[in-house]
């Protein structure tokens, strides 16, 4: 059994979660699967996965030697197409990851207009409030908002977004609007853990730096169950700008204290790094790295 069909084996089975799962895709016998991932371990002389009854998890040398495995496919699939005539052709499916609010209120109109312009293409669009490892969750592109760690990702900075507080004109009316970061104290804070986990919120003051113990009243894991509270008049709560664009336009809510804003933290699409760039790829970065940049500097424009 050659080299690259293993491999493919192995990828097969990391993408599908189960070795039955990979025989179905790879339309191959269960046995002839196993026969492959135990091939492949004895060529190499080394455990890249441990099986238990209900899971199958990767080991360290796993973890790398997959990494390696999806590029090396992902160059042969397009050295393929190259050799084809293909090389120009944008298609298959891609799978994009971004936060839920992101996704909800941005990278997904903008994937609907790609899909419009690009009708040989599909898209998976993976909304979750936690940092995917591209490589090894199987995606094509990643769009993520804070200093990014050095790492081999290609990376396109969109712009940047900030965290403030916000509030209804209602509650600020009846509670008052706080000059002074440690006037929160006196409010009712609803919380909202996927940027504010450990209550303590750091802010910058010209050239200076502070930071506020915070004590919310109602906390949440999501941002629209938080600013829906705060656009009912029940406190004051902190999010992103991009979230909270279209109702401070409209006056449902209201900036506060916008004068000790935390720093700005970049956003970047990142991919992975590859000698030769699937079509696909190439072609979403393409389309939406101006529309996705447009997008959050409209945000942006809500605080200048």
């Amino acid at each position: 059994m050659d080299r690259i069909h293993q491999m493919e084996v192995f990828a097969a089975i990391n993408d599908t979660g189960s070795f039955v799962q990979a025989s179905n895709r790879l339309r191959m016998s269960p046995p002839a699967v196993t026969r492959a991932m135990n091939a492949l371990e004895d060529r190499l002389g080394v455990q890249l996965m441990t099986r238990s009854t209900r899971q199958l998890t990767l080991t360290d040398a796993g973890a790398r030697f997959l990494i390696a495995t999806r590029q090396l496919l992902a160059e042969i699939e397009t050295a393929e197409k190259l050799a084809v005539g293909e090389e120009g052709v944008a298609q298959g499916h891609l799978t994009v990851s971004a936060s839920l609010a992101f996704s909800r209120m941005i990278a997904a109109p903008v994937i609907r207009s790609f899909l419009a312009s690009h009708p040989r293409i599909s898209v998976s669009l993976i909304a979750v409030d936690r940092v995917t490892n591209i490589v090894e969750e199987g995606i094509d592109v990643a769009i993520r908002i804070g200093e990014l760690p050095d790492s081999s990702l290609m990376a396109k900075r969109l712009g940047v977004v900030r965290r403030l507080f916000v509030a209804s004109p209602e509650y600020l009316e009846r509670r008052g609007t706080p000059m002074d970061p440690s006037e929160l104290k006196l409010h009712s804070i609803i919380g909202f853990t996927g940027i504010m986990p450990s209550h303590d919120w750091h802010y910058k003051h010209g050239k200076s730096r502070g930071h506020v113990q915070l004590h919310p009243r109602f906390e949440v894991n999501d941002a629209t169950t938080a600013l829906t509270a705060a656009t009912a008049g029940e406190g004051i709560t902190m999010a992103l700008s991009y979230m909270i664009a279209d109702e401070i336009r409209s006056g449902h809510l209201a900036p506060v204290l916008v004068d000790y804003l935390p720093p700005a933290e970049p956003i970047h699409l990142v991919y992975p790094q590859s000698k030769i760039v699937a079509p696909k790829v190439r072609a979403f970065v393409d389309f939406a790295t101006d529309r996705l940049t447009d997008a959050i500097r409209q945000s942006e424009l809500v605080l200048s």
